[in-house]
């Protein structure tokens, strides 16, 4: 079960959307860069919403406990450290 950070109300038709978070975190290097073009590649193909969001603040970065980038971290928790993930592998991480 995916725990949705950001949700929507549509009060008109009362329709609840929520969305996954999910960070990148690095420094704005060509790594970090490509694994943001990943994940979004990923969600488009899924079909999967979500509210991606690059962080480039060395201390929010650290408050996550990461000291390696690029990462990734989906609703909250790390998924990947110091590496450009594989689609496949972000696939796991959105419940694809």
């Amino acid at each position: 079960m995916l725990t949705a950070a950001f949700c929507d109300l549509n009060t008109a038709d009362m329709e609840r959307r929520c969305f996954m978070e999910i960070k990148i975190l690095g420094p704005g290097c060509a790594k970090c860069h490509q694994v943001e073009k990943l994940v979004k590649e990923t969600l488009a193909e899924t079909g999967t919403d979500a509210n991606v969001e690059h962080v480039t603040d060395f201390k929010k970065i650290a408050e996550y406990g990461v000291f390696s980038t690029p990462s990734v971290v989906v609703d909250g928790k790390v998924k990947s450290v110091g590496k450009i993930p594989k689609k496949e592998e972000i696939k796991t991480w959105i419940g694809k």
